[in-house]
């Protein structure tokens, strides 16, 4: 098994979080240098012709490509501790908690900058007003959460989840495109601070 990673991208941090979370150690593990287009030269296109990482390769050659398909699988292959919930409830929530972070937080920070940043001028048609709707849109979804999280340690409820890791991922990448946790937003910051403090969120 050979997991192709990028140490600067946020995408293949969620899947070294979930690993580290699982206490699970990838046999190999290649570093993709994305500054310098490696994920865009041949052999790595015959791999994930979008280009993306991170990338799990299995021994028999199967290729599985985004972030959170990988998750899937290293829960199927090591279950405990469980990150995709326990009960068919449990399991059900934390999937529509996922696809909240990914869709309603993870979009507006990577598209913010991806628009915006000097990193994507000439890789992508930039569109610097789409940039900025999505830094306002992820200001607002952050206050969303706040409110969210009144009432419960963890994004999907009382247990550390795959939606945990890909907000936490998400905020800590805003920072590039100045995407913060505003003050008053008291209850986001406490669960930020949790989950920041576990030992997996060096990863």
């Amino acid at each position: 098994m050979k997991l192709y990673d990028s140490a600067v991208a946020p995408n293949p941090r969620r899947v070294r979080i979930f690993l580290a979370e699982k206490g699970f150690t990838m046999p190999h593990v290649v570093q993709v240098d994305i500054a310098k287009g490696e994920n865009r030269e041949k052999a790595f296109l015959a791999k994930n012709p979008l280009g993306g990482v991170p990338v799990l390769e299995l021994d028999d050659g199967t290729i599985i490509a985004e972030s959170v398909a990988i998750c899937r699988y290293i829960e199927e292959v090591q279950p405990h501790p469980v990150l995709f919930g326990t009960t068919p409830k449990e399991r059900a929530l934390t999937e529509m908690w996922q696809r909240r972070m990914e869709l309603e937080l993870f979009r507006y920070v990577t598209g913010c900058f991806q628009n915006t940043h000097a990193f994507f001028k000439g890789r992508i048609h930039q569109v610097p007003e789409y940039g900025e709707v999505c830094r306002s849109m992820a200001q607002t979804r952050l206050e969303w959460l706040d409110s969210e999280l009144v009432e419960r340690p963890f994004i999907a409820g009382p247990h550390f989840t795959i939606a945990d890791i890909t907000a936490l991922t998400a905020i800590d990448f805003g920072r590039v495109s100045n995407i913060r946790i505003q003050p008053n937003q008291k209850d986001l910051q406490r669960w930020y601070d949790s989950v920041s403090a576990r030992p997996s969120a060096k990863a």
